[in-house]
């Protein structure tokens, strides 16, 4: 009968490295995504702390120390609060490049009007004509795309409603 053996120093190693990875990628977040995060106090002004540094060697050394911060709490819960922030991250990135896509048919393709108004019939059918007309004679005259940026904006409010 063999007793339970401790981890290994390489699947401790493994694991302190894992959990400074993650410490990285909080490092990474936006003051708002931070705020919406359940993190303990002195992690979270930990977090804060290394994304102020911008040597090097400190900033490493402070990545360590939220590691080891770590150490002490479940990080199951953080990580996947991390995911979730990232995904929403991920969804709005689609959505623009979406929203994008459908500005440049319309202004390429006059059927592509159709095809929105018949997806979306809230949308104002004269507005977006007047902006897709103008959008095209600023680029044409090579004008600033102010039509070009209403255009995304009534786009990508029709696509939120």
């Amino acid at each position: 009968m063999d007793p339970i053996q401790p981890p290994s120093k390489t699947r401790r190693k493994k694991e302190m490295h894992a959990l400074q990875a993650l410490g990285t990628a909080l490092v990474g977040l936006s003051p708002q995504q931070l705020e919406r995060m359940d993190l303990p106090e002195a992690l979270h002004e930990a977090v804060l702390e290394a994304q102020r540094i911008r040597g090097h060697e400190a900033r490493r050394r402070q990545l360590q120390y939220i590691g080891r911060l770590m150490r002490n709490i479940d990080a199951e819960p953080i990580a996947a609060q991390l995911a979730h922030v990232q995904g929403e991250s991920a969804a709005a990135k689609a959505e623009f490049h979406a929203v994008e896509r459908w500005r440049a048919r319309l202004l390429e393709d006059d059927t592509a009007l159709g095809e929105w108004l018949a997806t979306h019939p809230g949308c104002d059918a004269q507005m977006l004509r007047q902006l897709i007309r103008n959008a095209r004679r600023e680029a044409a005259e090579g004008k600033p795309p102010r039509a070009s940026r209403a255009l995304f904006r009534l786009l990508r409010e029709a696509e939120r409603v």
